[in-house]
């Protein structure tokens, strides 16, 4: 456990922390990107203004500011602070800052904040721990994370809590940090050449710490060469773009989300876009492969039945040939299952039949029906009266499949999609017979 002094940064020795601490704004007005959560008609700024603090959770992406905006709310309501992170603290070190913080409002009239980092990774015992705390105003919580709290925290810290949700810094903010550290490195212009730099914004995702990170880089390449970097020399110091994807975080929920309504959706680039974000994050094919043979039943149906075929196809040709050529096959399955008609019809054809089944139960299968395979069987009757379709024009003639006690039921109703046209036409036919 830490605990950070909030007014001792002026004494630090600036010259050996990395530019993304030197410029950490200590005070709320400095903040930029978050005016949605720290404005004046916001209920944080006014709860601020009579010198009350909730508990808090901090959402957003990495670089967007949750510990930046922790301390500076220490320092707005004064109070003490204390910083953990979920992977190193234990539960002896959440007791240990509940006493703390209890010593210090019972001797002292004093608030502290434990701000914990990666909220998200503490267990639900864990979790449990800082309820008492919480509760007894012992503790003032400030949590960051980067994944959907509602998934992560248990109901009990989440209903004592206020989420805030951060958003990534947009290139006009970026800019601005850009500005900063001219200053602070003593450059009175910018090193970079405007390409580069647009490139550089890119390259930050709105992360403002991994943007910083890059202009020190950078910078120590233009001290040993004097002139403003090009495109061609940023991009070979920084090397190949990694994107922030974990498969068991909220990007890829989102992306796969994304992905499916992009297809379902029929716009076959969008789809592209998303396939090739999580390819390259390192999302399994295979579950891409899979989530496409839904989609290909569930979206498209009878309106291209060849678009399970397909779906099922590029499974087969995935798991055989593997990656990189296995991207060529996904290509070709999400431009087409995204240019095919569309429809819901089964689908939802065959959530009408679950329910009626539910609300109906056991019904007897007509006799009519049953299967008359033994002598038995058919002494009782069994197939008696059944008409065999093929014996009739277009193998079709008119008679009752359901349960004698209840009334025919319409579950499906094809559309004109594709070869759901042929289905209409056909029960058209039926009608007029």
């Amino acid at each position: 456990m830490s605990q950070t002094s909030l007014f001792e940064t002026a004494e630090q020795n600036q010259k050996s922390q990395p530019l993304a601490a030197l410029l950490r704004p200590q005070k709320l007005t400095d903040i930029l990107g978050q005016e949605s959560i720290l404005g004046p008609q916001t209920t944080l700024y006014r709860n601020l203004q009579k010198g009350f603090i909730p508990n808090l959770i901090l959402w957003g992406p990495p670089g967007s500011g949750k510990t930046t905006l922790a301390l500076a709310l220490a320092r707005e309501i004064k109070s003490h602070f204390i910083q953990l992170n979920a992977v190193e603290a234990g539960v002896k070190d959440l007791k240990s800052a509940g006493e703390e913080g209890r010593n210090r409002r019972l001797l002292h009239s004093e608030r502290t904040i434990v701000f914990i980092d990666e909220i998200h990774r503490l267990n639900k015992g864990q979790q449990d721990v800082l309820l008492p705390h919480i509760e007894s105003g012992d503790l003032i919580l400030i949590g960051a994370t980067t994944e959907n709290p509602s998934y992560e925290l248990n109901r009990a810290l989440l209903s004592r809590s206020q989420v805030l949700v951060l958003k990534p810094l947009d290139e006009a903010s970026l800019r601005h940090i850009y500005d900063k550290s001219l200053q602070s490195l003593g450059v009175p212009f910018s090193f970079l050449e405007e390409e580069s730099l647009q490139f550089l914004l890119s390259q930050a995702d709105g992360d403002a710490r991994r943007f910083l990170n890059m202009i020190e880089i950078l910078f120590h390449v233009y001290q040993a060469d004097s002139s403003p970097l090009a495109l061609s020399q940023v991009q070979e110091t920084l090397g190949a773009r990694v994107l922030s994807y974990d498969k068991n975080s909220e990007y890829h929920y989102d992306l796969i989300s994304a992905f499916i309504k992009s297809v379902r959706g029929s716009d076959p680039d969008a789809a592209l876009y998303y396939m090739v974000r999580m390819l390259k994050g390192g999302e399994d094919p295979i579950f891409i492969c899979r989530r496409l043979i839904i989609l290909a039943s569930e979206d498209i149906g009878n309106a291209d039945p060849r678009a399970l075929q397909v779906a099922v196809s590029a499974l087969q040709a995935v798991e055989a040939i593997g990656l990189p050529e296995g991207e060529i096959t996904l290509s070709q399955t999400v431009t087409y299952l995204a240019s095919c008609p569309k429809s819901n019809r089964s689908y939802r054809a065959l959530h009408k039949a679950q329910e009626f089944v539910e609300r109906t139960g056991n019904l007897p299968v007509p006799l009519s029906l049953r299967s008359s395979k033994t002598a038995l069987s058919k002494g009782l009757g069994y197939g008696r009266g059944y008409l065999y379709p093929h014996d009739y024009p277009k193998s079709w003639t008119e008679q009752n499949y359901w349960p004698e006690t209840v009334e025919p039921e319409k579950f499906y109703e094809p559309s004109q999609n594709g070869f759901e046209k042929q289905i209409r036409e056909f029960q058209k036919w039926q009608q007029e017979k």
